[in-house]
């Protein structure tokens, strides 16, 4: 029996819009609303102020450890605003700019990287899930999420944001096969910001793209400059609509780069050049959108300004309520409540040990 070429009908496309410099190409120009284009422009000033907010704030110790977002604001909001209200948003653990989208309170951003669990709540309404700490784990829950809806037959959809470096973990490979298999409504949005801490992408895999990854699942996938909001928005909304009309699961790479550190324990320079990073500055995402829409005509210097001023009160303002709400949480002994209807003995011990301490600490200080 001889050797045969199998005839494998695996088409992959990469799409750009937007030009580094801002120009568009008009054959591929989307028929996006002038308010939802502004919306998106405000959304991605507020992602990348409050990234520098938290990060000035974290360096003052007034919140822990975070990851920031800043130059993959267009990778997240131009994927998150092809979801309606009723879709499940399941991130990792730097979507900031995707919550603030779907209306999580930056004071609860906030008080979740300050230490407190209750940032952590999801707002009454909002179908998403808390951020994802191990790598990749939340694409099982997006999958989930999205056969509970095909199962119950609604027409919800589930979006999922991951890293280069999830890509590695076999967490990965079995959302995908499950979603391929049973054809979930689930839309993977990969943000391959090319380091996976200090892993460069070429050290994770042999692929070309990752994109490339959906087609050994049978599933649709398509590479994405990721810097370009027009052209994430234009393949998230395609995604979006195949999975609600019954296609299946899309994955979606969106080539972008992290500009800052991995989070802020993190020191890049240590594993990347300051020559990579200035490259990758001269395609900041939210410079070549505001170019697009001061072209068109949407954006004037003096709406920029006013833009970014009343970004920078309504972050002054979460911050104050994030310090007013942090003087009223943070009390040790809640760490017993909730787990148990009844608390077990050795947890009662403990709790009352830990009661005596407290008020030890207290008559102490008040005495000092």
């Amino acid at each position: 029996m001889p050797r045969t070429r199998l005839n494998l009908d695996i088409p992959l496309e990469f799409l750009s819009i937007l030009t580094q410099d801002g120009l568009v190409d008009e054959d591929l120009e989307p028929d996006v609303p002038g308010e939802l284009l502004l919306k998106l422009y405000r959304f991605m000033v507020l992602g990348r102020r409050f990234d520098e907010r938290m990060l000035q704030l974290q360096r003052q110790g007034r919140i822990g450890t975070f990851a920031p977002i800043k130059g993959q604001e267009a990778a997240q909001l131009g994927a998150v605003a092809a979801l309606e209200p009723r879709d499940w948003m399941v991130p990792c653990f730097r979507e900031t700019a995707a919550q603030l989208w779907r209306g999580t309170p930056m004071e609860s951003i906030l008080l979740y990287f300050g230490g407190y669990d209750e940032g952590g709540r999801i707002p009454d309404g909002q179908k998403d899930l808390p951020v994802a700490i191990p790598v990749a784990s939340q694409l099982l829950h997006a999958v989930g999420l999205a056969w509970g809806a095909k199962y119950r037959g609604t027409d919800e959809v589930a979006m999922t944001f991951f890293g280069d470096g999830a890509t590695s973990e076999g967490d990965f490979h079995e959302a995908l096969n499950f979603a391929a298999v049973y054809q979930t409504p689930t839309v993977f949005v990969c943000q391959n910001n090319q380091w996976a801490i200090s892993i460069p992408r070429s050290k994770q895999t042999r692929s070309r793209t990752l994109a490339q990854k959906a087609l050994a699942y049978e599933m649709p996938g398509i590479q994405v400059d990721g810097n370009d909001v027009l052209a994430v928005y234009v393949a998230a909304r395609e995604a979006v609509e195949r999975a609600r009309s019954g296609g299946g699961p899309t994955l979606i790479e969106c080539v972008t780069y992290r500009m800052a550190m991995h989070t802020t324990a993190d020191d890049p320079t240590r594993y990347r050049s300051e020559e990579e990073v200035l490259q990758w500055a001269r395609k900041d995402p939210l410079v070549r959108f505001e170019k697009y829409l001061t072209d068109r005509g949407l954006l004037s210097p003096e709406k920029i300004q006013e833009v970014a001023s009343d970004t920078d009160a309504a972050i002054q303002e979460a911050v104050r309520r994030y310090e007013e709400l942090a003087k009223t949480l943070g009390d040790p002994l809640q760490m017993f409540d909730h787990h148990f209807e009844e608390l077990p003995p050795n947890l009662r011990e403990q709790k009352e040990e830990l009661k005596r301490l407290l008020a030890a600490e207290r008559e102490e200080a008040s005495h000092a």
